[in-house]
């Protein structure tokens, strides 16, 4: 999600704590709302549908210790007024005294006033393409379509610190997925060259402390009454410069290259979820953390079970003097077969119930087992069960058995 986004959110609000929470603090908020709101928990609920994508959306940004502190930074700059977030131009901003981006005009401590429209100030200058201005400083912070020379800053300073996420499908079958596997997977990906592991660097050199920034990876530049910082030209940022690269590499401290991955898929998983690998996706430039690698897990559909939540649902045929008389029918289970005894008089249509052996939750229960009898209608019988099903007509005629009493079509 860009930063600009982030202005309009209150991310700790949809998790239920503070500002000032500790990590430990945010991730405890959010797998309590996953566990009480998950849409597997309460299907059909779109209040609670909804509290769940907000805490998940909340738990990416203030979960993650850097886009924590940007989206710290951003709302602190909101809050003491630097800008306003809404309407176009920023209207609000002010450095001893204001500027209005509607035909007002500019002032300054000490100054006159100039007009958006006339005179000598022009606001492409702040706001340009020119390079520096407030499209420089903004930019930074609400990406590339505010102009100027650093509307890549936010993009590079991310790459700079880890790889980029990595993402991937994997289909499972319908009993796979409930009960949890591990597979391998074959990627393509950036990985740390194995020759100057990872640092860009030649072998026997080590990258050096850039000059221009003293290592800080940024320059500042003052004009008029505001002061710029941005990326260092010469180190694109990283404080270092690498004067013999890689040949391998060529200076970037990665290559590009096949890597068998294991996936541990949890059990219960549904079609469509993504399995997080922390740490697994494209290597970072010159020796940085890699990135993440998302998996994306299809189902396919089982030919006997269905999935409610994390009950397992089955259709059983039976007989109809099994419903009248009672009985028993062994029906397979996700592990095993289990009896379930069909009480007398059952009608047809009826879920029965097994408590346990569903689909097996994280918190170490199960869910059930739904079981719903079908009477099956026999095509070809012989002439002796047809002489008793006859009898049996008139019996059941004679008890005063009607199928269609209280029948709203009679």
């Amino acid at each position: 999600m860009a930063q600009r986004e982030w202005a309009e959110k209150d991310y700790y609000g949809d998790l239920g704590v503070s500002s000032t929470a500790t990590a430990e603090e945010i991730k405890k908020a959010y797998r309590k709302i996953a566990r009480e709101d998950h849409p597997d928990k309460k299907p059909g609920d779109a209040a609670a549908e909804e509290r769940f994508k907000k805490a998940s959306e909340a738990y990416s940004v203030v979960g993650d210790k850097e886009k924590r502190a940007e989206y710290d930074e951003l709302k602190q700059m909101l809050a003491s007024g630097a800008f306003s977030s809404g309407g176009p131009g920023f209207g609000g901003y002010s450095s001893g005294g204001g500027f209005s981006s509607y035909g007002g005009g500019f002032s300054g401590a000490g100054s006159s006033g100039f007009s958006g429209g006339t005179g000598g100030f022009n606001m492409s200058d702040l706001f340009g393409d020119g390079g520096g201005g407030l499209g420089d400083m903004f930019g930074g912070l609400f990406g590339d379509d505010m102009g100027g020379g650093q509307r890549t800053q936010r993009a590079g300073r991310q790459q700079r610190s880890r790889g980029a996420d990595v993402e991937t499908e994997l289909t499972l079958d319908f009993r796979e997925a409930t009960k949890g596997v591990t597979v391998p997977i074959r990627l393509t990906k950036p990985e740390p060259c194995e020759t100057c592991h990872g640092s860009g660097a030649k072998p026997g050199t080590s990258p050096v402390t850039c000059s221009t920034c003293n290592g800080s990876g940024m320059t500042n530049e003052q004009r008029g009454a505001f002061g710029f910082s941005r990326p260092c030209p010469d180190c694109a940022g990283t404080g270092t410069v690498i004067k013999d690269k890689c040949t391998d590499c060529g200076g970037t401290g990665r290559v590009t290259k096949a890597r068998t991955i294991t996936v541990r898929v949890p059990a219960g998983v549904v079609d469509g979820q993504k399995v997080r690998l922390a740490g697994q996706g494209a290597a970072g430039q010159n020796g940085k953390p890699a990135g993440d690698l998302f998996v994306t897990v299809h189902v396919r559909p089982d030919k006997v079970f269905e999935r409610s939540g994390n009950d397992l649902k089955l259709t059983v045929p039976v007989s109809f003097s099994e419903l009248v008389l009672g009985g028993a029918v062994t029906v397979p289970t996700l592990d095993s077969k289990v009896r379930v005894r069909i009480p007398q008089g059952t009608q047809d249509g009826t879920t029965l119930r097994v408590r346990g052996r569903g689909v097996h939750k994280r918190n170490g229960t199960s869910g059930d087992l739904l079981v719903t009898v079908k009477v099956a209608v026999p095509k070809n019988l012989d002439e002796g069960a047809m002489s008793a099903l006859r009898k049996f007509a008139e019996e059941e005629k004679r008890s005063g058995f009607d199928p269609r009493e209280g029948w709203e079509g009679n």
